[in-house]
């Protein structure tokens, strides 16, 4: 989800806080078609299409007309996220409305249980290294597609400075809701991947959901929301110390230290573990 995040925000510069309710839904589209085939493999990348479409549609239909009509930089600034977290409750409900208290399941394609070492067991199953796998492909295709090809180029030059971009001959629009999609799609992955390994339960009210953007949102700030990297190792980061936490703390007090190693990073580094700091213009 983080990766999600930090798509959004380089190529738009918008914190697209409906990404959980884009994730849901296309999960719900992921199960529709697991149901019918019976195949994770196939139920995986229509999901990821169904994300990719839904997030260029809403950027398409709803969050570019509302830039353009909005009157100034600081609306510019602060009325996506308005808008974001107001379509987030819109997707719960047109969901709930559509499948009620109705819960859907999706299984690991593979293995959940842990790999057994002697007569000890490690916190690692077949499941988490697919994940593992699955993220290091997403952060590696996504870190070429920005760096190594022209609509990387465009994305990047769109989101810093469309005015001169538009000047260039970039269709900014266009590039803005590829973006979009791309991060729709990223949304997607993480949803179906964290349903199948977390209780496999998928319902319109899910709090995993909720809890995959609150801390996808904490690791894409605290790695750097300039940087792919950055948004694993924020997760990273913030996991170790979720863990760390729940083993010698407390359960009670994983949401409270979450917030508050946000507040560490900001204040000791406030771009990020790899952010880069910006001159401020006068």
């Amino acid at each position: 989800m983080a990766i999600a995040i930090v798509l959004v925000w380089r190529s738009t510069r918008v914190i697209n806080f409906a990404q959980a309710g884009l994730a849901l839904a296309s999960s719900f589209v992921g199960f529709e078609v697991l149901t019918r085939t019976g195949s994770f493999w196939i139920a995986l990348p229509v999901a990821l299409l169904a994300g990719a479409g839904m997030s260029a549609f809403i950027e398409y239909f709803f969050l570019r007309p509302l830039l353009k009509r909005s009157g100034d930089e600081s609306q510019e600034i602060f009325l996506p996220i308005i808008a974001t977290l107001g379509l987030l409750g819109v997707i719960k409900a047109i969901l709930s409305f559509i499948y009620g208290d109705q819960n859907g399941t999706i299984s690991p394609p593979v293995s959940d249980k842990d790999f057994i070492v002697g007569a000890n067991s490690i916190s690692m199953s077949p499941m988490r290294v697919l994940i593992l796998i699955v993220v290091i492909v997403l952060v590696s295709s996504i870190t070429w597609l920005f760096q190594k090809t022209s609509i990387g180029l465009a994305l990047r030059a769109s989101s810093y400075s469309p005015e001169i971009s538009r000047l260039a001959g970039v269709r900014v629009d266009l590039i803005r809701t590829c973006g979009w999609a791309i991060s729709g799609a990223a949304g997607s992955a993480a949803g179906m991947l964290q349903t199948a390994n977390g209780s496999g339960s998928l319902s319109p009210d899910s709090l995993e959901f909720s809890l995959l953007l609150v801390f996808g949102f904490v690791a894409a700030v605290i790695g750097g929301l300039e940087s792919l990297l950055g948004a694993v190792l924020g997760g990273i980061t913030l996991g170790i110390f979720i863990s760390f936490v729940l083993m010698y703390v407390s359960g009670s007090l994983v949401f409270i230290s979450a917030f508050l190693i946000l507040l560490l990073v900001l204040y000791v580094r406030p771009q990020g573990i790899i952010g880069k700091k910006v001159g401020r213009r006068a």
